[in-house]
């Protein structure tokens, strides 16, 4: 399997439901309903686009007993706040380490915190304050490091 095939296909599949996005001129409960369909969307695009590319790389790279166990372990992560995606890849190799730790800072780190707080909230049927541009900033922002762990591990 390919880890950049399998982000591809997750990929269009988010691409598809922001494009049936209501737009400015709909429903203001409508619009801040589906930023939230949205928000949790792009928060489980991100989960499964790392776990994809991890599962990925120790398909290639080691024992199929190996790889069961490192999907095994990737099932229940969740959650990835900025330091988890740090301890997970570092915990594959100290120079993934580094280079996330240097890469996820400022306005990706923020991003990517806020949007798991958010999807948090929402889950467990919090007030959340939200907006569809809102959501796609993020889901850029999320694009740009799945980008970046994809040419850390698939060079």
């Amino acid at each position: 399997m390919s880890g950049r095939r399998e982000v591809h296909r997750l990929r269009t599949r988010l691409d598809a439901a922001f494009g049936r996005a209501p737009d400015a001129s709909s429903d203001p409960e409508f619009q801040s309903d589906f930023a939230k369909y949205l928000c949790v969307l792009v928060s489980g695009y991100f989960e499964s686009a790392l776990c994809a590319l991890l599962l990925a790389y120790a398909q290639r790279k080691s024992s199929p007993d190996v790889a069961s166990f490192v999907e095994r372990q990737l099932g229940p992560w969740t959650n990835p706040k900025v330091e988890k995606v740090i301890d997970l890849f570092g915990a594959f190799s100290q120079d993934w380490r580094d280079d996330l730790a240097a890469f996820l800072v400022d306005h990706r780190k923020d991003s990517i915190n806020s949007l798991v707080a958010l999807r948090h909230k929402i889950a467990h049927g919090e007030s959340v304050g939200t907006s569809i541009s809102q959501v796609r900033l993020h889901y850029r922002v999320i694009n740009e490091v799945v980008d970046h762990v994809m040419d850390l591990i698939e060079p």
